[in-house]
């Protein structure tokens, strides 16, 4: 498997043991003491970059690989996901699926080192609490939820994620609709000559240009989640990242990322290619639209490698897993629950009720 040197170790400056990074704190603290380390983390004038696209996809120096720490990484042969954490965490069982089908992996390549990242904010008591009352809210969840599904194994993770900027120009044609109205006539089921107003749509040809400018869109570069979960605790404020130093990953587990530079780069042209469609669209005059063209451009492309944090929370109800994912920044939660069998069968009946009295009523009136 691979390893990368350290470029410093986080010491306790009382006892000597390791020190880790508290999200509580917002600092290092030494897990056996409890000393508070006076370091100040990336305190060396490092400033966040962007990266030229087209120039990194052609190479990425060596000299921005790798962990700058020494990492362990194993890959779980269930979701696939691929795991970094210290040498002295021992992991039993996969983060994301609870698998326990874990191997050593040795890269091929090594990673792009990410060169800023956001720290945990949000400690795990107060990300616990937050669970339990995102519980309460899940209104067809089985009442007992909140006790089997084990709060207390939550546990935190940085995931790799690709932010993208970009400048975008679009030229578009469509043909606008207008609506108009005119009077038509017909026969009713009396034989009776009627009179109703009938809507019309009137064509014209459109044509205009958008210029638009992507800044850090998110691209998520694990395949251990559900993208649906990770989509919705964004947004991470990259506006407030950090440049990378070991020590804010030190005691925290790291999924490295699977979605390479080059995949990522093609699903953010993608992102950015339907949102510069939809500003077409709103551009479009009238009432309606059809037969929209956008031609667009995309040029200055540049990209970060980040870690963002999250705090996991895996567990398994009646035989099946489920995922409740927290941003760790924010706190925006997401996830899946199991269905009480009970509540929605009452939900349906309750339903079914509401819609035979509304017929009674109507059919009587």
């Amino acid at each position: 498997m691979t390893e990368v040197q350290a470029r410093q170790k986080y010491s306790c400056p009382s006892c000597g043991a390791e020190a880790t990074w508290n999200p509580a704190k917002q600092a290092l603290v030494c897990s056996y003491c409890g000393t508070i380390s006076p370091a100040k983390l990336a305190d060396d004038g490092s400033m966040v970059r962007e990266h030229d696209l087209a120039a990194a996809l052609r190479e990425i120096p060596e000299s921005q690989r790798g962990w700058q720490a020494q990492k362990i990484t194993v890959k779980c042969q269930s979701c696939q996901a691929i795991s970094v954490f210290d040498p002295k965490m021992v992991a039993q069982h996969c983060e994301f699926c609870g698998s326990g089908a874990l191997v050593p992996y040795e890269e091929i390549k090594q990673t792009i080192t990410p060169e800023s990242l956001l720290p945990f904010k949000l400690a795990e008591t107060a990300v616990r609490e937050r669970i339990r009352r995102w519980y309460a809210t899940r209104w067809f969840a089985p009442n007992k939820l909140g006790v089997r599904a084990m709060t207390d194994q939550v546990k935190g993770i940085y995931l790799p994620y690709w932010t993208f900027d970009a400048h975008a120009q679009a030229d578009w044609t469509a043909e606008a609709g207008y609506y108009y109205w005119v009077s038509e006539s017909y026969t009713d089921s009396q034989g009776r000559t009627q009179t109703r107003q009938v809507r019309r749509i009137r064509w014209e040809p459109a044509a205009g240009h958008v210029e638009h400018f992507f800044d850090d869109e998110l691209v998520c570069g694990s395949r251990g989640l559900d993208s649906r979960f990770t989509r919705a605790i964004e947004p991470f404020p990259t506006g407030e990242l950090k440049p990378y130093d070991p020590g804010y990953v030190s005691g925290w587990m790291v999924e490295r990322y699977q979605i390479d530079l080059s995949d990522a780069a093609t699903s953010s042209q993608e992102q950015m290619q339907q949102e510069i469609t939809a500003m077409c669209s709103r551009q479009v005059p009238g009432d309606t639209q059809r037969d929209l063209q956008v031609d667009a451009h995309f040029f200055d492309r540049t990209f970060k490698h980040i870690l963002a944090p999250i705090w996991l929370l895996t567990y398994t109800y009646s035989a099946k897993t489920y995922h409740v994912v927290v941003n760790g920044y924010t706190g925006t939660i997401a996830g899946d629950h199991p269905l009480s069998f009970w509540k929605v069968l009452l939900a349906v009946l309750g339903a079914i009720a509401v819609a035979l009295v509304i017929f009674y009523f109507v059919a009587n009136r």
